[in-house]
């Protein structure tokens, strides 16, 4: 960041361009470490109103916003303060970048030299002209089509104007019976170069058939399809990837409830390490796809947090149909099924 006059910053340090100073950075940080966060905030509020969504039409009060972004702009200035390499996934139970201060922390945050990517989940109802002030190298998005909720032409021109700016982005939708022909047409109209993800709905179990189906739109659906048993299997959260809520509490992910430490006093280091995860199974893409065992760093590889498989940065082409496999019905989760 270029050094600022102080005459031009407001009464809360920030510049014309709503940027603080830099916080003095910690002595003992490790140049060597790289840390992946999964950053969710107290936002919860969304402008769609999904059946199958938790969090649809929930409004935060003022001083909830006030709170959320307070969060935001507290943890964006401890990324800025670190020597080591970071990556941010945003993902929170709303509708983010309707709110201003999602997309100058992107901006911001993309910027940074030591941060390698920042995404976040959308459901992409907002412009994208702010992406114009972003490092493209770094920033990219995880979007999701409703087709209750918006008209295919509207999400259709927002996904293409993307492409133009040149923004890294992933589509993806929810894998409920009747979004078939409607997730079909978009996979037909879509540049060949997006990858057009299917998440498995929240309680239903899919026949051969409809497996199929599904395949023949995001060959990788089969990882979605059936829970994936990983207690006792290594993971990499909780050593190179871990989970942050709008207090700094540090979590391994979104799943596992115990803590690390915080974030803003450096207690969640000793923390890092090797683990494996504690729970049954895991269904939710952003925990799964740290599991060591299922390849899927090698998959996703230079697309992880924005949910891009390798094949396709490789050659904007789908990749190879995924085997099928076969199981019993999701379970629920702490995951919205569009985020998951």
């Amino acid at each position: 960041m270029m050094p600022t006059d102080d005459s031009r910053r407001g009464a809360d340090g920030r510049d014309d361009q709503g940027r603080r100073d830099a916080p003095a950075v910690p002595a003992d940080d490790d140049p060597s470490r790289q840390l992946t966060i999964l950053y969710r905030g107290p936002l919860a509020s969304c402008d769609y109103d999904c059946p199958y969504c938790p969090f649809a039409k929930r409004r935060d009060t003022p001083e909830q916003l006030r709170a959320d972004r307070a969060a935001l702009e507290r943890f964006v200035d401890w990324v800025r303060a670190q020597r080591h390499g970071v990556s941010v996934l945003f993902t929170p139970w709303g509708e983010a970048l309707v709110r201003s201060w999602y997309r100058r922390a992107l901006v911001e945050l993309s910027q940074l030299p030591h941060v390698g990517r920042v995404a976040i989940q959308t459901n992409l109802s907002h412009r994208v002209d702010w992406t114009s002030d972003a490092d493209l190298g770094r920033l990219a998005l995880w979007t999701t089509y409703h087709p209750s909720q918006v008209p295919h032409e509207r999400f259709l021109g927002r996904c293409r104007d993307l492409v133009d700016r040149g923004v890294r982005f992933s589509v993806g939708v929810v894998g409920q019976p009747e979004h078939l022909p409607a997730a079909r047409r978009l996979r037909a109209d879509l540049p060949a170069e997006v990858y057009l993800w299917v998440n498995a709905a929240e309680g239903h179990t899919y026949t051969a058939a409809e497996a199929t189906a599904w395949t023949a739109i995001d060959p990788l659906f089969a990882h979605s399809r059936t829970p994936h048993p990983s207690r006792g299997l290594p993971c990499r959260t909780g050593d190179t990837v871990v989970s942050v809520d709008g207090a700094g509490t540090v979590r391994r992910c979104h799943f596992v409830p115990t803590t690390l430490g915080n974030l803003y006093d450096d207690s969640f280091r000793a923390g890092l390490r090797p683990r494996t995860c504690p729970l049954d199974r895991c269904d939710c893409h952003i925990g799964y796809v740290h599991l060591a065992p299922l390849g899927l760093y090698d998959t996703f590889a230079g697309g992880i947090l924005e949910r891009i498989p390798a094949d396709w940065l490789r050659t904007g082409r789908r990749a190879g149909a995924a085997p099928e496999t076969r199981g019993p019905a999701r379970s629920g989760g702490s995951c919205p099924p569009d985020r998951r």
